[in-house]
């Protein structure tokens, strides 16, 4: 069972119990933060488009961080323009602690409650 989760303007495919190093969330350590699933692969099923409604995936904060240093280098040749500049990103590792999908009721159990329904209703 897995999801496809959007944040910070990318897409993960994670797993219950994953760590992942994502753009800086600004929940605090600890926290527990939901992601916004874009698609659900259950054990027989995918759920996608309208469905999505029904599936949660919650990620626990563990820690703020910082990317590597990029070095930027702008170069001219023959005009003795030369400059270096970096980078570095703000991080966030969460964890994800739950992939959940809400439970459909089947046709039998349905029609078992409205029947229970009629019941209390005709007896009153």
């Amino acid at each position: 069972m897995y999801a496809i989760v959007k944040t910070g303007g990318k897409q993960y495919r994670v797993e219950q119990g994953q760590t992942l190093l994502v753009e800086r969330l600004p929940d605090e350590e600890g926290a527990k933060v939901a992601l916004e699933p874009l698609l659900y692969r259950g054990d027989d099923d995918i759920v996608d488009g309208a469905d999505l409604a029904k599936v949660k995936v919650e990620a626990k904060v563990l820690a703020h961080e910082r990317g590597p240093k990029l070095r930027i280098v702008k170069f001219k040749p023959k005009r003795g323009y030369k400059r270096r500049t970096g980078h570095r990103q703000d991080l966030t590792r969460i964890e994800i602690t739950s992939i959940k999908m809400a439970a459909r009721k089947t046709a039998a159990a349905a029609k078992k409650a409205e029947t229970t329904e009629e019941a209390s209703t005709d007896g009153a």
